[in-house]
Order: C-alpha cells, then structure tokens, then sequence
C-alpha cells in the first residue's frame, strides 16, 4: 500500500514538473508575426556654455520640461556687459571721426590757414629784401660776411615756412583724402564687428533650451564656474523614442523600412503604443548580454530600431519593451506620430 502511495506521489512531481517546463517554454510564433525584445531608447543633448563665468542662478531641476528657447541657467554678466558697451564707444568715436573728415574743415580753419600762409609770405619776402640790401653793401665793407650770410639763411627758411604754409592752407581747402576716409571706415567695420561679439558672449551667458525636453541631469550648481565645453545639464529629448531591438540573421530578410509595429511594456502591460521600424543596421554584431535569446549569446544579431509614439511621455529611458511585428501588413510611406494608420490606433 505504501509502495503505491509512493509511486502516485513520484508520478504526481514528474507531471508537475513537466507541466511547470511546457508553461515556461515560450510559445511559438504565429506565421506572419514576428515578436522583438528589447529596451527603450531616446536621444540626449549635454548643454555647455560657451563663454566662462561663475554661474549666478539656474532656473531649472531635474524632471523639469523645458521648451526650445527657455531660460535654464546664467552665468555673471558683469563683465561681458562692460566689454559691450567698451565696444560701443569705439563704434561712436570713430563714427564721429569719419563725419568729420567727410564734412571737411569748418570756413574758419580754412581762413586761419590762408593767414598763416599770407603772414608767412610777408615774412619771407622782408627777409629776402634784408638779405638783398646787406649783400649790396657787403663789397663796400659797410655789412660783414657773417651778416650776409644770416640774413640769406633766414631768407631761405621763411621761403621753405612759407611753401608749407600754403599747401597746409590747401589741405585744408581740400580737406581729407578718400584713402583716409577708407582707413577709418574699414576701423569702423572692425570695430561694429567686435560690437556683434561683445553681443554673443552677452547672449551666451544666459544658457537656454535648444529643444523640448525634460531636464536629466543638473550637473553644476549656483556658484560653480563654468567652462566651455563643460556640460552644465543633460536634457532628454521627448521626440524621437524608439526601442533599441535585435533581430536573427534568418528573420532579417521579413523586416521592411517602415513596416508598422506594437509596442508594449511591462510598466503598462494593457496599452500598445503604435509604432515602426525606422533603422535597420547594416552591419552584424554579436549578441548583446542585455538581450535574452533562446539561441546562443555569440549568434549574429542585427540593431533595429522601432520608433513609438508617445504623447504622455510614459516610456522611460532603458524600460523594457516588447515589439510584435505583422509581417504581412505593408511598409508605410511616410510614418508620422500624429498621423497613424487605423490598425495601429488603440480602440
């Protein structure tokens, strides 16, 4: 009696057991459907000023959304201010030089000059008389050789003033040459340039959203100095998302650019997110230990990437997705999140 109790007992584990193995073996696949396991996947931009400064407040937190063009953090402008407005004068001094040498000298400049000249001119010519006069009497020995000889040289200096005079009075009538004009024109051009780089680095010290997406990482705080090129905060990009998914060499020749797909988590196990098949590797690479096949980890996969549609914002950076696959239903033209065919919209 205790025998058949025994061998009821053995047989009653072995069908356990057994029906235990049949439920945890997966089931085989529908012809026509193809299901893909894999993670999801987003795109992230790693924010930096471009100018260095110590940061002065920041406006955001982790799991904040940002639009494009919103105020995420400051730097001091103290300093970028002052090199503006620096800039600035320089444009508006030498703006108002180059009015000046265009408009010429005013009439009493050009008046002075030609009194200089004709002040110059009587000198010269009374030296000239002088030296004449003492040069006549040097051979009657009333005026000696040095006399003469003071008097030619100063005679011949008031001649030189007073050509110099006379072409000063000309410039001024002329006023400034057009190669000066370009001179202080192409200064002004240098000067308005470093004007608009005085601006970006003011701009640039305010640090702003580049897209629509949610804050990921605050990787400096108020108080820290920022560098160029020093990552400041981690935004996650709310479109596109994907699931990052591998596929076997025998089941890459059924997948089609844009082929409709259902994606389903386990953080919502009741709701299909509609999506498609948007990349496609072109190179094979080995099993990844993240994915969990039946094969052997060191069999050829190829990368796909299914892009998902989610208005709610509910798939996670790295969240486990599965991907069901019709494989009779055609590739689409144009996939769009705001325009999906009706087999792919829940009902």
């Amino acid at each position: 009696m205790k025998k058949r109790i025994l061998l009821g007992v053995v047989i009653l584990v072995i069908l356990s057991v057994s029906g235990w193995y049949f439920l945890q073996k997966p089931a085989a696949q529908a012809p026509g459907q193809l299901t893909l396991y894999g993670n999801v996947d987003l795109r992230q931009v790693n924010l930096a000023f471009q100018v260095t400064g110590q940061i002065e407040r920041m406006q955001v937190t982790e799991g904040t959304h940002v639009k494009p063009g919103q105020e995420l953090a400051c730097v001091d402008q103290t300093r970028y201010q002052a090199k503006l407005e620096l800039a600035q004068a320089n444009v508006a001094a030498l703006q108002a030089h180059l009015d000046k040498l265009i408009a010429g000298n005013r009439p009493q400049e050009i008046a002075q000059a030609k009194n200089t000249y004709l002040a110059t001119q009587s000198e010269a010519k009374q030296a000239y008389k002088t030296y004449e006069r003492l040069k006549a009497l040097l051979p009657k020995k009333l005026a000696s050789q040095e006399d003469v000889d003071n008097a030619e040289a100063k005679a011949k200096a008031l001649r030189h003033q007073e050509k110099a005079t006379y072409e000063a009075w000309q410039v001024a009538i002329l006023g400034a040459r057009d190669e000066d004009i370009a001179q202080v024109r192409a200064q002004i051009a240098q000067a308005e340039a470093e004007v608009k780089l005085a601006k970006k680095n003011l701009t640039d010290t305010q640090l702003l959203s580049p897209i629509d997406g949610i804050v990921r990482d605050r990787v400096l705080e108020p108080g820290d100095l920022a560098q160029p090129q020093q990552t400041v905060m981690t935004l996650a990009l709310n479109s596109p998302k994907w699931v990052r998914a591998y596929v076997s060499e025998t089941a890459l020749g059924q997948l089609k650019l844009g082929q409709p797909a259902r994606v389903r988590t386990d953080s919502y196990p009741d709701k299909d997110y509609s999506g498609w098949i948007g990349y496609i590797s072109p190179t094979a690479e080995f099993t990844p230990k993240t994915v969990q096949t039946e094969e052997l980890r060191t069999q050829l996969v190829y990368q796909v990437r299914v892009f998902t549609c989610d208005p709610d914002s509910e798939l996670r950076l790295g969240m486990p997705a599965t991907v069901s696959l019709d494989l009779h239903t055609p590739p689409l033209n144009d996939p769009q999140c705001d325009a999906q065919p009706d087999h792919l919209v829940d009902n």
